[in-house]
């Protein structure tokens, strides 16, 4: 069982157009979809497609237009009842693949509603074998909260803790990285004393990488364009951030493909070109390929092939619509080892 948690959940509509946007201007669409969305729900949806058991915990009224999308696409979930309605997020399509995406904040919840949403996931993740921490945080949750939960879910666990994989960006993903636990107690004042906050896998894009390897000490300042051109730059960026103490890094490179380090190797795969559709929820169904690999035994680097397989996949259909394991090519994904210092 994957467990993914979304905190800030939404209704995905992609527009697509029929040319580049054009600012300030009236344009007309070639057509428009939505999906219930959220990054740990799109691994969800994309874990389901795959007939992988999965649910995925979030917040929203029993009403709300996300639950009733994830009703009607048959994605188990698990929903903290609250009052305000879910975001709406919105992506603009250009032909080959460019995407603009306008995002939401999303609700307000108090520090009790916080705690009943960590409540609820702790429930369900019992004997998961991942839990998917993922997407940003609304408004009001402190940055350290993925930090927060992870060492819950480390402390909590009975016969075993789930591995942890943290999906996110700014704030949210700076601190998964720190895992820094103020007082060693936890909201409840469960003690959390030398229990790490750093999550067993980290699935950053080339920017947020950036990000990442600053906040770990790395003293090689890369921008995302220089990351996604060097792929030993990405891999030695990653290693500075699995020496802090996270497990692994999968860091997507757009259409470059990616690059997974670990504490015994680091690798980087790449996939032909696609006909790019949409790139909305590529990243999510990268981390979906990933932990379906992981699941069936595969070593890391044919993990890593089956993400690189899963985000091209997903890069050719519209929308925000996420691939069956049967509508990716891994065949054709090549694996190339790399130095990693």
């Amino acid at each position: 069982m994957i467990v993914t948690f979304t905190a800030n959940p939404s209704l995905d509509r992609t527009v697509a157009l029929p040319g580049p946007l054009e600012r300030g201007e009236v344009q007309r669409a070639v057509s428009v979809s939505q999906e219930s969305g959220g990054k740990g729900v799109n691994v969800s949806r994309a874990l389901v497609a795959s007939g992988l058991e999965t649910i995925a915990v979030l917040p929203g009224a029993e009403s709300d237009p996300v639950l009733a999308g994830l009703l009607h696409d048959g994605v188990p979930f698990a929903a903290l009842p609250i009052d305000e309605p879910l975001r709406t997020n919105v992506a603009l399509t250009e032909p080959g693949g460019v995407t603009t995406k306008i995002n939401e904040p999303g609700p307000i919840m108090d520090a009790d509603q916080q705690e009943a949403l960590i409540g609820l996931l702790l429930e369900r993740a019992r004997g998961a074998s991942w839990v998917v921490l993922a997407g940003s945080l609304p408004p009001g949750f402190p940055d350290d909260f993925y930090a927060t939960v992870t060492r819950r879910l480390r402390t909590s666990a009975d016969g075993g803790a789930p591995l942890i994989a943290v999906d996110s960006s700014g704030g949210p993903l700076v601190a998964a990285v720190s895992g820094i636990s103020p007082d060693g107690t936890a909201q409840d004042g469960t003690s959390q004393a030398g229990v790490s906050g750093k999550p067993d896998l980290l699935k950053p894009n080339a920017e947020e990488l950036a990000e990442l390897a600053a906040a770990a000490g790395f003293a090689t300042a890369s921008t995302a364009d220089e990351l996604e051109a060097d792929p030993e730059a990405a891999a030695a960026a990653a290693a500075a951030v699995v020496r802090s103490g996270v497990g692994a890094v999968l860091a997507t490179l757009g259409s470059k493909g990616a690059v997974l380090v670990t504490a015994d190797g680091a690798w980087l795969a790449t996939h032909p070109p696609v006909a790019a559709v949409s790139t909305v929820g590529a990243g999510d169904s990268s981390l979906a390929g990933y932990l379906l690999a992981h699941g069936r035994g595969a070593a890391p680097a044919d993990c890593l092939r089956q993400a690189v397989a899963h985000g091209a996949a997903a890069a050719s259909l519209p929308g925000s619509t996420v691939p069956a394991v049967h509508q990716t090519t891994p065949d054709a994904v090549t694996i190339t080892a790399l130095r990693k210092d």
